[in-house]
């Protein structure tokens, strides 16, 4: 599994490189050029300007200069942190007066060049909006039309976090002084860190810190092998109020999207980073490196109430008015027609800049009618696993410890609702991660053929219908002696009957022993209490093959269990319709795997 994750990030690799070198202009100096340096202003360390000119002295390697900035002071730039500067020819009417062209914008004499916000015109920046990705399938006339909305926010397209101005992250946490002592790092780990330290102090994310606060540093290694950056808020978020603030719910999402046909995708620049910390606060946010302690200007990751700051940014956004939903930060316009979908679309992106967003372009898909959307690809009416993930399960070598076992079930757990008998399917695996099983799982025939089934149901490209409001539900269930089970399921314009979601779990030790009677009523329960999203406040209908189900609702029982079942589904308006056994096979099935 790690070998695919590391051919894949490395496949991921070379196509990112791929698409900057398309973009990219190579850049030089030659020793004696004179450059203007993008270093902090006079008054803030934090307000970057371009300062100069200075005069290149040395060049190292293909995109580091050593520059001059004062007598007997050098020190070494990155390219990316210098701009050539051109004096006028002698004989122009403005003499040897400077001019200097920065980011396509030229600096008149009379303006000051080191007064310059370079904050509205970041030198970092890596994509544009000639990277966002539109539906190879759209009509000419679609395509010109939602590049013109898009075009007209460029501004926006950037994958430089921005700064939203209607809220700020608090930590509050009484007070209460956490200072943890750094973990031991290795040595060779310093040059990350450094790299790291200044890629944020570039970016305005982090400043120098005196604080009392301290959190340790962690560097996660990757599958690729790289490692990444990561500060331990684990103390802090100890001693740290919990906000209460609602997280959004996928199920709802999926819920909303049920009559969509147009769909575009936008992926905020490092989201969390757009939103600031408190200056109140800021310091308890502090972490020592050998350059020194600095702490966050921005939200971190890592902090417990961050989500719940992030929710309630998006909150703010009013996203429902611009016909879009959310998941943190993918933002999703969903429109039944086109030209709802483009006032959508310009709407959001002005929202957007109104509250000073930026979006990452690379991540920006417009106008698809099926997308990939929290690991789903929606579109249509309907539900699908993403294929990509699939082929990565797929391609699963037979797992051979715990560890591995339990990748695999979470792996395939993601994609449940669309196995029937999920459950039942994979308890040989679950029975394999228990606390009392060896580290080096003992494979069995049972496993195998678990995991050669799960292979095999996602491998016929299994789908679900999103769940339509307007048509009636249909639940069906059923009992074995080893397992209950129910279908949530609609019937479309053409009188088809499709799955919504599927639901099964093993019978308890004790349930076993219940009547036949007794384990079909409590299929029936459990089914409706685990659909009871969709059910409650409306009437719907139970299929069941046990036919002394059907006088549930009108006779009474000397029975106390089935009683009790009984008073306990009063709250629902249903029905239950006898079927033949050969129609409930769904239900059947899931009931009797594993």
């Amino acid at each position: 599994m790690m070998t695919l994750a590391q051919e894949n990030l490395i496949d991921s690799a070379g196509k990112a490189k791929g698409r900057y070198d398309k973009r990219s202009k190579p850049r030089s100096l030659v020793v004696g050029d004179e450059v203007l340096v993008l270093l902090p202003s006079d008054n803030s360390k934090l307000l970057l300007k371009w300062k100069g000119p200075f005069k290149v002295v040395q060049k190292k390697g293909v995109c580091d200069y050593v520059i001059e900035l004062a007598r007997g002071q050098e020190k070494m730039f990155h390219i990316n942190m210098l701009k050539k500067y051109e004096r006028r020819a002698q004989g122009d009417k403005q003499n040897s007066t400077a001019v200097s062209v920065i980011m396509g914008s030229v600096l008149e004499p009379d303006e000051d060049v080191q007064n310059i916000d370079v904050r509205v015109v970041p030198t970092m920046q890596t994509e544009t909006v000639e990277d966002v990705h539109y539906n190879p399938d759209l009509e000419p006339e679609r395509l010109e039309q939602v590049k013109s909305v898009i075009n007209k926010h460029a501004k926006i397209m950037t994958d430089l976090p921005g700064t939203v101005h209607t809220i700020q992250h608090s930590v509050r946490n009484g007070d209460i002084v956490v200072n943890q002592r750094q973990y031991p790092m290795p040595f060779d780990t310093e040059k990350v860190i450094e790299d790291e330290v200044k890629k944020m102090l570039d970016l305005g994310i982090i400043e120098p810190s005196q604080s009392p606060y301290s959190s340790p540093i962690v560097l996660v290694k990757k599958p690729d092998g790289s490692v990444r950056f990561c500060i331990d808020f684990r103390g802090l978020n100890k001693v740290t109020i919990f906000d209460s603030e609602p997280i959004p719910d996928p199920e709802s999402l999926f819920v909303s999207l049920r009559d969509k046909n147009f769909f575009t995708k936008i992926d905020l620049a490092k989201g969390y980073w757009q939103i600031p910390l408190d200056p109140q606060d800021k310091h308890k946010t502090s972490f020592r490196t050998s350059q020194g302690l600095f702490q966050f200007l921005k939200m971190p990751f890592g902090l417990a109430t961050a989500p719940s700051s992030f929710a309630r940014m998006m909150r703010q956004l009013k996203l429902a008015e611009c016909g879009s939903v959310s998941f943190f930060d993918d933002i999703l316009v969903a429109s039944v027609g086109w030209e709802e979908h483009l006032k959508s679309l310009d709407k959001l992106l002005t929202r957007l800049g109104e509250f000073g967003l930026t979006a990452r372009p690379t991540k920006v898909e417009v106008g698809f009618q099926e997308i990939e959307f929290l690991g789903h690809m929606i579109g249509m009416g309907k539900m699908r696993p993403v294929d990509k993930k699939v082929t990565k399960i797929l391609k699963l070598e037979t797992p051979r410890t715990k560890r591995q076992v339990r990748a695999l079930v979470g792996l395939a757990g993601y994609y449940r609702r669309y196995i029937p008998g999920f459950s039942q399917l994979m308890v040989p695996l679950t029975e394999l991660t228990k606390k009392n099983k060896p580290a080096k799982v003992q494979w069995t025939d049972q496993c195998e053929t678990a995991f050669q089934t799960v292979k095999q149901r996602l491998s016929e490209q299994p789908a679900v219908a999103l769940p339509d409001f307007d048509r009636p539900f249909t639940v069906r269930t059923d009992a074995s002696g080893t397992g209950i089970a129910g279908v949530l399921m609609q019937t479309d314009d053409e009188g088809h009957i499709h799955p919504v979601m599927y639901a099964s779990r093993k019978l308890l030790d004790r349930e076993t022993r219940y009547s036949a009677i007794e384990r079909e009523c409590l299929a029936l329960v459990w089914a409706i209490d685990k659909f009871s999203r969709y059910l409650t406040g409306r009437y719907f209908v139970v299929e069941t093959d046990h036919r002394p189900l059907t006088y549930l609702q009108r006779s009474k029982t000397t029975n106390s269990r089935l009683m009790r079942w009984a008073l306990a589904l009063q709250e629902y308006q249903f029905s239950v319709m006898p079927i033949c056994g050969t129609d409930n096979l769904e239900a059947d099935i899931l009931s009797r795997l594993g």
